[in-house]
This record gives structure tokens, sequence and C-alpha cells, in this order.
């Protein structure tokens, strides 16, 4: 049975028997893992503490037929107490680990993994609104998947922006001749701020008006939802301004 390590952000777990559960990791090397923790769910357990869902951990699997065998686990980071702490960053935090579950399979992906990491930290560091970091997230997720938006020029036919219909079946803007009936109109403030979004330019996020950021994250929630089959179950729970 071989033996293998890697470090982990912990996605959920579900319960398994009377004491034991079942660990979803995204892995910085090994992808998606699927792994069994044998007794986590006993008061004298070593590690259950630490195999629950926002935890950075050291992991040590025995690689199994259809579920691997968690047999050693160090913490790297604990985010998870501060983010259940504050129910805006739970929220935003859930959505993060549902959405980073939908977009990886067992190939690792370390782009997917430090993009969750450093959600993740934010969150916990309280670096910036809760939302912002959410759709900054998101916005990177699928860019790393192959789905980046863009909100540039056109969509269509190229023409230098800035353009302010979007359309989600074309991911992105278009500009005036192209626009389809019912396409989404966003304003400049809206398009400076998913822009900034995108390319992590946080002063400018930051210094984002409310009305700009609803408008953003209905833009994100669509384009996200569009993208990841059967949705994001999490988006509804999420605090918004």
């Amino acid at each position: 049975m071989p033996l293998y390590r890697d470090e982990a952000v912990v996605l959920r777990t579900h319960k398994l028997g009377e004491a034991d559960r079942i660990v979803t990791m995204l892995s910085k090397n090994h992808g998606q893992i699927r792994a069994v923790a044998k007794g986590v769910r006993r008061t004298a357990s070593k590690f259950g503490s630490r195999l629950e869902p926002f935890m950075v951990v050291d992991v040590q699997l025995f690689e199994g037929k259809n579920l691997d065998t968690v047999s050693q686990v160090e913490t790297l980071a604990s985010y998870g107490a501060s983010i259940i702490e504050n129910y805006a960053a739970y929220t935003s935090a859930s959505a993060m680990v549902e959405t980073a579950e939908k977009l990886t399979g067992d190939v690792g992906s370390p782009q997917q993994y430090l993009l969750l990491l450093g959600g993740l930290r934010s969150l916990a560091n309280q670096d910036h609104d809760p939302s912002l970091i959410l759709d900054s997230y998101l916005l990177r997720a699928l860019s790393v998947a192959g789905w980046a938006p863009n909100f540039a020029d056109c969509s269509r036919c190229s023409a230098p922006g800035p353009h302010r219909a979007f359309v989600l079946q074309l991911g992105g803007v278009v500009c005036a001749d192209c626009k389809p009936a019912g396409a989404a109109v966003i304003d400049d403030d809206t398009a400076k701020l998913l822009g900034a979004l995108l390319s992590g330019e946080w002063d400018v996020a930051d210094a984002s008006s409310p009305r700009s950021r609803t408008s953003a994250a209905g833009i994100v929630a669509a384009y996200s939802q569009w993208h990841i089959e059967r949705g994001l179950k999490s988006l509804q729970h999420v605090e918004r301004e």
C-alpha cells in the first residue's frame, strides 16, 4: 500500500460509521483527495481537530483502491476558528471551498491550491471585506480553470474598450454593435471594480462603493453559476452589503 505525503486544505468532512470521517481535501500536488480518517470522532483522537474545514495541514496517507487512509496529520495553518467566528467570512469561505471542490479533480493544480490558501488566509486575517475576497477568488479560480472573464475589449469583435454590456455566454463585455438584447449593463465603477478584483488591485477594490460591490457581486455570481455545473449552493447564504 503506497504511502505519500502532501500539504492540503480541508474542504469538507462527513461522518463514516461511529467514529470515522471521510475528509475531502485539496492538496498542492495530488489534486483533490478523499480519505478516511479513522477514529477522529473519538474524544481521545490525536488529530481529529486538525481535519476540520478551512484547516491547512501536512498530511500523510496510505493510498487505497477507492479511498485513501490518513495516517498522520500536522497543522500548518489554523484558519477555521477565525473564519467561523465571523458569519460573513464563514459563508464566503464555504462558497470558496465548494468552488474549489467543483473546479478541481485528482490531478494536481498548485495554482488552485495556492489561490484557495491565499483566500482563506485573507478571510482569517480580515484583510478585506469578505465579499470582495470571495468575488476576487471566484474570478481568479475560474480564470485558472480556463474561463477567464474579459472586462476590457469586446469579447466578440475585439473592439477596444471600455464597454458596458456583459454577456455570460461570450465570457465578458461587448461593444454597442455586438450587444444582444437583454445583455446586462454595468456602469463605469462596477467595471473598474470587476477588473480590480480579477487583477488583485486591492486599493481600488477597497475604495469601491457599496453600490458597485453589489452590482459586481451579481455579475460574478451569474458568471460563476454559468460555468460551474449544478451551481454553487453556498452563494445563497453569502452576506452582501
